[in-house]
């Protein structure tokens, strides 16, 4: 890659002079950000049932509705080593991934799998031994099966006592080299697609047109879940504050999936309806996590249904994050609609709601539009309506169909890439407290329910190759180039010529 990266910085130095606007570097940043990429575990390990792994709720839902599944997936579980080394190549600064909660602690709670325990001292260390900084996630939607079978996972509150567990092995195991820690993934989002829609594990949601369920309460359980994960979460925080933050150093955040939304007409109506999709997707959390309480939006309208938090218990949440964890990929607009209960005469999250949302782009073929904007908007309204609390981008990235052409020459991810780093930039600029950004994802992964069609990898995967051949695109080379000095850039003719170099040079 290094030959690929010298003809990448020669082009640069040329085609930059015209093109200031477009122009930022990594050295624009502030010392200590961290540039950085991403995978999870079910996406990427494979090895379902190997050495002593159990079944997650994954597992089960894709295999009892006979769609692609991660048993295999990168099988990055055995090729872990050969994953560091192009890491290394890369240029990260930081990974992020999952511990697989049924791998470490097959059933939940109770003995330690000693086989899975070492498989991630061994993924860790070969990390920190190479100088890239793991981020580690406890919960990336995958909860063992067995808690979920033995008394219905996070819609009980018995979970938190179980995942304070978890969370004590993993500080205690991998401590001295993490650093970083994040409780849940994307709480919100787990939270409606897996309680309240039903497309998600465990699947639960009330009987509809359009609903296949045959357990659950899409009304209620959604806000019992979310409160579930709060306090898990700040239990967590509260064990690793008490037990071990003297003495390994490290910090405990939170993560959620963030839309940025705009009105869809420039009535006071638009805004209102702004408002309260902003109240019921962020503030849902971040309500809780920075002061304590649910949006008072939320609790007039959710009403008995959303739980309260005791005084105890709210102090234990209130601050227990010490970074908030962003996943951002997409703009909707949204529009305000009457209160009113869904087709199955119950309440759900998106009546409760009081706004429709309409994805910019074509969300259903994974046609996401380019809008920085809606970075730079989701940055500043934390910033200021949440008092700028440390944030790092845990996910941002463009899904390509898997196409042989696309896959190499995925020029569309290298401009959408481009334009939300440079939005992650102008915010810091505005005083977003921003640390790192991760790009969705290192390689091809298993794409939770899209399978195998879509990928957002900077590596390409061959799927069909029993040894999952990697092969870097041309964003991969992009990305290598940005973090190792170079100033990036954007336009066609750029882009062009940067493929050219790349794969001419491959070639020879």
């Amino acid at each position: 890659m290094e030959g690929v990266l010298s003809l990448i910085s020669i082009f640069l130095v040329l085609v930059l002079s015209g093109r200031c606007s477009d122009v930022y570097s990594r050295n624009d940043f502030p010392k200590g950000f961290s540039f950085g990429s991403a995978t999870s575990a079910y996406q990427w390990e494979g090895a379902a049932s190997e050495d002593g792994k159990k079944p997650s709720v994954w597992d089960t839902f894709l295999h009892s509705h006979n769609l692609d599944n991660g048993d295999i997936a990168c099988d990055g579980y055995h090729k872990y080593k050969e994953d560091v080394q192009l890491m290394v190549e890369t240029g990260l600064d930081a990974f992020r991934f999952s511990i697989s909660w049924s791998r470490l602690i097959p059933n939940g709670r109770g003995p330690v799998n000693p086989k899975g325990l070492q498989f991630y001292k061994n993924f860790i260390q070969e990390l920190v031994t190479y100088g890239i900084e793991p981020h580690v996630t406890l919960f990336h939607y995958d909860h063992p099966q067995s808690l979920e079978d033995e008394y219905g996972g996070w819609i009980n509150s018995r979970i938190i006592e179980d995942f304070t567990a978890y969370a004590d092995v993993c500080f205690r195991e991998f401590g001295n080299h993490v650093k970083f820690w994040i409780t849940i993934n994307e709480a919100n989002i787990f939270t409606i697609g897996g309680y309240n829609d039903g497309v998600t594990p465990p699947g639960r949601c009330s009987s509809s047109p359009g609903r296949n369920c045959s357990l659950g309460n899409s009304s209620t359980e959604p806000y019992i879940v979310g409160h579930n994960l709060l306090l898990a979460h700040a239990s967590a925080s509260r064990l690793y504050s008490q037990k071990y933050k003297d003495m390994q150093g490290g910090c405990v955040g939170f993560s959620l999936f963030t839309i940025g939304f705009t009105p869809s007409t420039s009535s006071k109506d638009g805004e209102i309806a702004v408002q309260r999709a902003k109240d019921f997707f962020f503030g849902w959390m971040l309500g809780p996590l920075i002061f304590g309480e649910y949006p008072d939006e939320m609790k007039k309208t959710v009403g008995s249904r959303l739980p309260v938090f005791s005084l105890e218990e709210s102090q234990q949440v209130k601050g227990s994050s010490d970074f908030i964890g962003i996943i951002h990929y997409l703009a909707a607009s949204v529009t305000s609609i009457k209160f009113k209960p869904s087709l199955s005469g119950h309440q759900d999250f998106y009546s409760d709601m009081g706004a429709s949302m309409t994805y910019l782009g074509n969300f259903s073929a994974f046609e996401y539009v380019v809008a920085p904007w809606a970075m730079e908007g989701v940055l500043e309204y934390i910033r200021q309506s949440y008092g700028n609390p440390p944030v790092y981008i845990l996910e941002n990235g463009r899904p390509l169909k898997q196409d042989s052409q696309l896959q190499q020459k995925d020029t569309p991810r290298i401009n959408y890439l481009h334009s939300y780093i440079g939005a992650v930039l102008k915010s810091i600029r505005n005083g977003s407290d921003t640390r790192g950004y991760f790009v969705w994802s290192f390689m091809d992964l298993y794409e939770l329910l899209r399978g195998y069609e879509f990928s957002f990898g900077l590596y390409s995967v061959n799927f069909s190759d029993p040894y999952r051949k990697r092969s870097p695109k041309l964003s991969a080379y992009w990305y290598t180039s940005f973090l190792k000095g170079n100033t990036t850039f954007l336009g066609s003719q750029a882009t062009m010529q940067l493929q050219s170099n790349s794969f001419s040079s491959v070639s020879s």
